[in-house]
């Protein structure tokens, strides 16, 4: 029997994979899927993700492919959130689509010695472990929902997943622009709607934005490019020149959070846990999060090394962030689909307190960039020289506990 079956091979699962062998647990990864979705919404990796891949020796080769922005945004509000200010090594976000974040933790995971079986999609679970469409058992101590906001692991564990419907959509094109910003990221806003256009690897450009047609709860349609290239061209003024549409999709804002990350057995991380408007690109770090604080935990419990009840604290610790992701998306949701002269005039006004006010500006960049998380036990802990001269950073490679002058570092690197 496995110690832990993981439903899902996202960026959630596959981290988690990586931590449970790290921690020395038996783990195998189930994905529905035959082949990698190459199209995703996910796109940013934030300063605390970075920091999580320094802390386990992997963060090169996302340093290497990524593009870097120097800063954040809330709400699309034009005053962007400079992220030099932040007490991290790496101030600055990851342009990189997911397909390849999935590539980099897939091979990581694989390493370490986790199986990740494709086309092997679970049907419900057993008393221990899953069920697969065919009628395989797939046996396990413990099962870990990372399959999605229509997680049948959280169905069949009976967990709520109470929230909101969508209200309005947003759209995305990635596409290849003739005539691009020439900053490389730029944003517009107005009573037409509003959009950012983001620099992705291989010469190709991410538009994401919204408009009044679709700030509304009815379903608008599948996206044409034709319909991409007007809308941009009423927000922005000009279509960039854009061709050769890689991927086109919407988005709504359904709003859901579990009401417990544990049922027994049973645990949920990332989107299966939590959904909301993909604003600032916060899910798959969030997600990532997660994983990274229940990886050393059931991965100490499942190999005998402590009690059950550390599994509890992985709630305790995690659905607050949860909550308060949800209600930063939302707060964002509401001023990016601002379009009219008094939403604008709001925007303006909150712009301009940004800017004026650099405490207001870094406490933003702080929960933007994952930076702000605290549990009962004490905040993160940044890098730091020790005093045998290697940095936390590097000795928490090995996945345990670290004595700094501060205090012991649990292996998430939170103060324990």
């Amino acid at each position: 029997m496995l110690d832990v079956v993981i439903v899902g091979a996202g960026p959630t699962g596959l981290w988690l994979a990586g931590e449970l062998r790290l921690g020395g647990a038996t783990v195998t990864v189930l994905e529905a899927r035959q082949e990698r979705d190459v199209n995703s919404k996910a796109l940013t990796i934030h300063p605390r993700t970075i920091e999580l891949f320094d802390c386990r020796g992997v963060v090169e080769p996302f340093l290497a492919e990524g593009i870097r922005i120097p800063n954040g945004h809330f709400g699309g509000l034009p005053d962007r959130l400079d992220f030099a200010v932040l007490d991290t090594p790496h101030p600055f976000t990851l342009a990189l689509p997911q397909v390849r974040t999935e590539e980099l933790l897939e091979q990581r995971a694989a390493e370490l010695g986790a199986t990740i079986r494709r086309g092997r999609p679970v049907t419900g679970l057993v008393e221990r472990g899953v069920e697969l469409a065919g009628g395989e058992v797939v046996a396990a101590r413990y099962v870990v929902g990372c399959d999605g906001t229509r997680s049948t692991v959280r169905t069949a564990a009976g967990i709520d997943f109470p929230g909101t419907d969508a209200t309005t959509w947003g759209w995305l094109g990635d596409v290849v622009l003739d005539d691009p910003p020439a900053r490389g990221f730029t944003s517009a806003t107005g009573i037409d709607g509003g959009l950012m256009v983001v620099p992705l690897p291989g010469g190709v450009h991410r538009i994401v934005g919204g408009d009044p047609a679709t700030n509304r709860p009815e379903w608008p349609g599948e996206l044409t490019l034709d319909e991409l290239r007007a809308t941009v061209k009423a927000i922005a003024g000009t279509d960039f020149g854009m061709r050769d549409p890689r991927w086109l999709s919407r988005f709504g804002n359904a709003t859901r959070q579990a009401t417990t990350y544990r049922a027994g057995h049973v645990l949920l991380a990332g989107d299966a846990a939590h959904m909301h408007f993909p604003t600032g690109g916060v899910g798959m770090n969030v997600g990532i999060q997660d994983a990274h604080n229940l990886g050393w935990k059931l991965a100490a419990v499942a190999t005998g090394s402590a009690d059950e009840a550390l599994l509890d604290s992985y709630h305790t610790e995690r659905h607050p962030v949860g909550a308060a992701l949800l209600a930063h998306t939302r707060a964002q949701t509401a001023l990016m689909t601002a379009f009219t002269p008094e939403g604008q005039a709001l925007r303006a006004l909150l712009s301009g307190l940004i800017a004026s006010a650099p405490d207001m500006s870094r406490e933003l960049a702080e929960r933007l960039s994952g930076l702000d998380v605290a549990y009962a036990t004490g905040r993160r802990v940044p890098d730091q020289r020790l005093p045998d001269g290697e940095t936390l950073f590097t000795r928490l490679r090995g996945g345990g506990h670290v004595q700094t002058p501060a205090g012991l570092v649990r292996p998430d690197g939170h103060l324990a």
